[in-house]
Formats: C-alpha cells, structure tokens, sequence
C-alpha cells in the first residue's frame, strides 16, 4: 500500500473520531444546566473540531479527485432548499457565537451541481466566517452572467489586499495571510473547477465590501 493511501485512511479514521467528538459537544451544548463560563469553552471547543473536520473532508476528498477516484455529480438542486440545508447545519454555531446568519435566494431558483461537493466547500465558507465576522454573516445565490453565483460574506475586517491582488489562487506563492488557508482556496477551486458546461469553467473569487462591509467569497458554477 502507499504512504498516500495510508494517509488516506488515517485521514477517515480520524474524520470518524472527531465526527463523534462533534456529536457529543453537540448534546453537552443543549444541556441547559451547564454554566455560562463551561458554555464558551464548549462552543470554542465545538467550533474547532468542526474546523478540523472540515479540514479532514477537504484532505481526503483532494485526494480522491487526485486518484481519479471521484468525480462531479451533477443533478438539477432547488438552490433555496440547498441554501436552508445550509442554514440548519449551521444554526448552533452562529447563535452560539452571537452572529446573524441570513440568506438571499429566489425561491424559484434552480441550479446544477454537485450538491454534496458544494456543501462542504459552503460550510467551511461559513466556518471561516464565524471567526473573522463581527456579527453578521450572509449566503447568497444568483443567476449571474451565465453562471450560477454562490456568495458568503460578513462584516470582518476583510481579505488582505495581497490575497484580493493576486486572484490565482492556486499559486504556491499566494500570500494566504491572517488564517485564511491555502487548503480551503485551493479545494474551493478545484470544486468549482471541476464543474463545467461546454467551455464554460467554474471558478472562485474574493472581494471585499460586496454587500456587507466585510469579506465576500464566491463560487461561480456554468
């Protein structure tokens, strides 16, 4: 077996152990007779390991797309329920850390991608912006210039201004500066990449002061 399969595995064994760890910080945090003070330590505790699960699912599913051994699949999805699934998902940790989390979306909207892919790369989207937002957090869809548009922005300082100049983001050289990592850029774009419609490619973007006064983050689907 090679080492990249063994790291593969050790990779879902761990994703497994901290799924587990998740689930039980979950019910702790509904145990309404904990204290204020172990209620912060919980939820910090709660929201990193849900980072680094995130982390885990970006590793292995790279690796999958390396090996050859997945690929996109692309199914009509009612973009408004997708985007509540979202939603749900990440209820507890946004109210836990005292942020509004809202959505803009046509209900009548539909798009077609891979939903399970998108999913992952929106929820570490919004597992990022927990950290860097002051309050608010925002996920958006549209119909945009022939692609479908997925947004998630917030009202933190920002993306620096070397990550907004230098848009190839799956450049070694890229200056992934103040936590923003160059795992999630690099598996966002690969996600997106591997969405195609004729010559049409997806592709992702950063900016800032989108419509909140923060960073915005965008995955642009064909």
């Amino acid at each position: 077996m090679r080492f990249y399969d063994v790291l593969a595995s050790l990779i879902h064994d761990m994703k497994n152990s901290l799924s587990l760890v998740i689930h039980t910080l979950d019910g702790i945090t509904l145990d309404t007779a904990t204290d204020s003070t172990n209620q912060a330590r919980i939820t910090l505790l709660q929201n990193e390991a849900k980072r680094l699960n995130n982390n885990l699912i970006e590793l292995l599913t790279l690796y999958n797309i390396e090996n050859e051994r997945i690929s996109p699949s692309i199914e009509e999805v009612d973009v408004a329920g997708f985007i509540a699934e979202i939603m749900a998902e990440n209820r507890s940790s946004v109210e836990a850390n005292h942020i509004e989390l809202t959505s803009d979306c046509d209900p009548e909207l539909f798009g077609y991608f891979d939903e399970n892919l998108i999913r992952n790369v929106l929820n570490n989207l919004v597992g990022n912006g927990i950290r860097y937002t002051h309050d608010q957090l925002l996920i958006s869809a549209v119909e945009e210039a022939g692609y479908l548009v997925f947004r998630v922005e917030d009202n933190g300082p920002g993306y620096p201004e070397p990550m907004l100049s230098s848009q190839a983001l799956k450049n070694e050289q890229s200056d992934l500066a103040d936590g923003r990592t160059k795992l999630g850029l690099y598996f966002a774009a690969m996600i997106a990449e591997m969405h195609r419609n004729g010559e049409q490619q997806g592709f992702i973007r950063l900016e800032n002061n989108h419509r909140l006064s923060g960073g915005c983050f965008s995955i642009w689907l064909p």
